[in-house]
């Protein structure tokens, strides 16, 4: 696969179709092939481009922590996108990758189109217990190597794939079994302990621009919260909450997933996604 190289760290990418550019950035528990069924779908239409994350082999995996951050992980995004030429992108993400999203969103608005952002925020309802368990994991992970991811796959989060697609879901933990067990501690311990709760950006979410599409499935308890608090906050968003579907709900509903993202990026495209405005009127309880 091609690569570029960010702060001695090579990440590598792929990209199939013309159009306009839709750089997608996976969860941690993926990786770029989690991609795979809105890479075939959107390349009809669009420059789709995928790549695995600082830590996920065959990208690079730094060995100090000091490498792994939120901010980082949106630097590396920027900077694909930057080595590849392209000035503007729709910018998406899954989990991981959807605060990736939504933070180039935040950091990056001149280049960021409109934003996809799907299962965000995880552990914003309890940061600190989320930390604490996150490097617990790591520790675990470092120890035992990813034979410790068994449980993670099996949790009530990622059943509704196993049911809905137990072939899909052997593919998801065949290729989960390949990540490197330092690269996952690392991000564990940098990237995901390490970012703020959604619940603690309120006045920078208030700032944002940018048209955003708010995704989340409505078994996913740990993103519904800071699903909804998204859209309260950000004043050009929209919210879908997918039916009794868990975290990957781009693995699990792919064509729901793949309309619903269409139908944003073609209001996008024709100047349609709104605003929302404040309300005059009275409200009866």
């Amino acid at each position: 696969m091609p690569q570029v190289t960010v702060r001695g760290t090579t990440i590598e990418y792929s990209e199939a179709g013309k159009g306009f550019p839709l750089l997608l950035c996976h969860e941690f528990g993926g990786s770029r092939e989690s991609w795979d069924a809105q890479v075939r779908f959107f390349a009809r239409r669009h420059r789709v481009i995928t790549y695995n994350a600082r830590g996920f082999p065959p990208s690079g995996v730094p060995e100090s922590l000091a490498a792994y951050s939120q901010e980082q992980a949106v630097d590396d995004a920027y900077q694909l996108l930057q080595q590849l030429g392209i000035e503007q992108a729709y910018v998406g993400g899954l989990s991981m990758g959807g605060s990736t999203a939504l933070h180039f969103a935040l950091q990056h608005p001149q280049v960021a189109r409109a934003v996809i952002v799907g299962a965000a925020g995880t552990g914003s309802n309890d940061p600190d217990g989320f930390r604490h368990q996150c490097l617990e994991f790591a520790d675990t992970i470092e120890r035992e190597g990813m034979s410790a991811m068994e449980g993670y796959a099996t949790g009530p989060t990622r059943l509704q794939l196993r049911r809905k697609d137990p072939v899909g879901y052997d593919e998801f933990c065949r290729l989960l079994a390949q990540h490197s067990p330092l690269g996952s501690a690392l991000t564990l311990r940098g990237v995901q302990a390490g970012r703020p709760s959604i619940f603690d950006l309120g006045d920078e979410l208030a700032k944002i621009e940018t048209p955003t599409l708010i995704l989340v499935g409505d078994e996913d308890d740990p993103s519904l919260d800071p699903a909804l608090f998204m859209k309260r906050h950000i004043k050009r968003s929209g919210l879908v909450v997918f039916p009794q579907a868990g975290h990957a709900i781009n693995l699990e509903d792919p064509e729901l997933f793949n309309r619903t993202v269409l139908d944003f990026l073609t209001a996008v495209e024709a100047g349609t996604w709104a605003t929302r405005e404040a309300g005059s009127g009275v409200t009866f309880r």
